[in-house]
């Protein structure tokens, strides 16, 4: 096969796995690597290395049924394991989802109102936005608008050159782990984690990839669309890490959100390098609250066997239309409301997250070694001590995750 045709398929086929990759770096991740940075400086850099690696692992085995068998995760989990396991554990992802995609939209209106904008008048023009959005545009055009919205993480990049780091600290601290024992550092090395590998992520790009059409013979692109969407990702996270670490780090800058690190950011980096940052975050919090309400009616309808689809309409997947609708409006109102349970909402939907993430990654793993249905593309041998491992120590992370987050709310 000739250079080029080969550049002509990974054209064809590129987009679920950059996509689902990158807006992995929602509202949420951004702060916990704005936090890291500001409060440990460079020591958690090292992290990214294995975080990326476990990402490159589980989002290649999920690509990959998604391309042999064509059918989604949550398909796959009700065909072989029954629709009432399926039904209870899409019940504690809704739930899960609701509180992340009220996350974003509260990402979305602190950013809004850094650059001055009132967030009674962007929030409900976000959501309005986005709405139309996925409701009236076909798949082709949604994935299209967010492969370029993609682009604009690259502004954290930008504003991590623009602070001047050492760059001798910053290779030291990526490359040779400096453990500290205490809990903060602990829970931030898991939250890098956690915030990276998350379970919608997976339903998403096996359902995304699905709807698109992708064939086994395409294969090989699609996984190298994964492997480039995982490195941006973590690329992207890195520069973030680096901005608030070389700004922030040396003046003892306390910070509780990735909205609190882009204001810091102005009398140490300069206006610029605040407004990018700004910027990003606004983006990044408008792409998470369009891809995980998606994600979640993909899995629901998926799960029910419900029609479902960004090209269908209303008339043909009203379920699919009515989950995203339902989402979106109810988080952003919830945006706009006073004395509104948010911190509740965000911190349980982390702690669903955690618990579902070990069985959602058991699942992937019986699947994707099942001959009857992935034929020769089973893990190899090798490829399963990789994943099973990941797994486990994924799941031991997890663990620990969630005992920390519950703890101080029984206190």
């Amino acid at each position: 096969m000739s250079l080029w045709r080969k550049i002509v398929i990974f054209l064809s086929v590129m987009g679920p796995g950059i996509i689902t990759a990158n807006i992995d770096n929602d509202a949420s991740g951004i702060t916990t690597y704005s936090v890291a940075g500001a409060r440990f400086g460079y020591t958690l850099l090292w992290t990214l290395i294995p975080t990326t690696i476990a990402l490159v692992v589980i989002q290649e085995m999920v690509a990959r049924m998604g391309t042999i068998t064509g059918k989604g995760l949550s398909d796959l989990i009700r065909e072989n394991y029954g629709v009432r396991s399926t039904f209870y554990m899409m019940v504690a992802f809704f739930i899960a989802n609701f509180g992340t995609t009220v996350a974003e939209f509260a990402g979305w209106a602190a950013s809004m109102e850094i650059l001055g904008l009132s967030k009674y008048l962007m929030v409900p023009l976000g959501a309005l936005f986005i709405w139309i959005l996925v409701v009236k545009g076909s798949y082709r055009f949604v994935e299209r608008i967010l492969l370029f919205a993609c682009l604009l993480y690259f502004g954290y990049v930008l504003s991590g050159f623009m602070v001047k780091p050492e760059w001798t600290e910053v290779f030291y601290g990526t490359f040779v782990p400096q453990i500290k024992w205490n809990s903060e550092y602990i829970i931030l090395c898991i939250a890098i984690i956690g915030t990276t590998i998350t379970p919608w992520m997976q339903f998403y790009l096996q359902s995304s990839i699905a709807e698109k059409g992708i064939k086994k013979e395409e294969y090989k692109a699609s996984r190298l669309d994964v492997f480039i969407g995982c490195s941006i990702t973590d690329i992207i996270a890195f520069f973030i890490i680096i901005t608030c670490a070389t700004t922030l780090f040396p003046n003892s800058i306390r910070i509780h959100d990735a909205s609190e690190a882009a204001l810091a950011l102005k009398p140490f980096a300069g206006n610029y390098a605040s407004l990018i940052f700004a910027v990003s975050l606004a983006n990044a919090a408008l792409l998470g609250a369009i891809i995980v309400p998606l994600a979640t009616s993909y899995y629901i309808c998926e799960a029910m066997g419900w029609e479902r689809g960004v090209n269908k309409t209303f008339k043909e997947a009203p379920q699919f239309m009515w989950i995203y609708t339902f989402m979106i409006v109810i988080s952003a109102l919830l945006i706009l409301i006073p004395g509104a349970p948010l911190v509740f909402l965000m911190v349980l939907s982390s702690v669903l997250n955690g618990i579902l993430l070990p069985f959602v990654l058991i699942y992937v793993l019986s699947l994707v070694n099942n001959k009857k249905i992935m034929g020769d593309y089973v893990n190899p041998k090798s490829y399963n001590y990789i994943s099973w491992g990941t797994v486990g120590v994924l799941t031991v992370l997890t663990i620990f995750f969630v005992i920390t987050t519950l703890v101080p709310l029984r206190a």
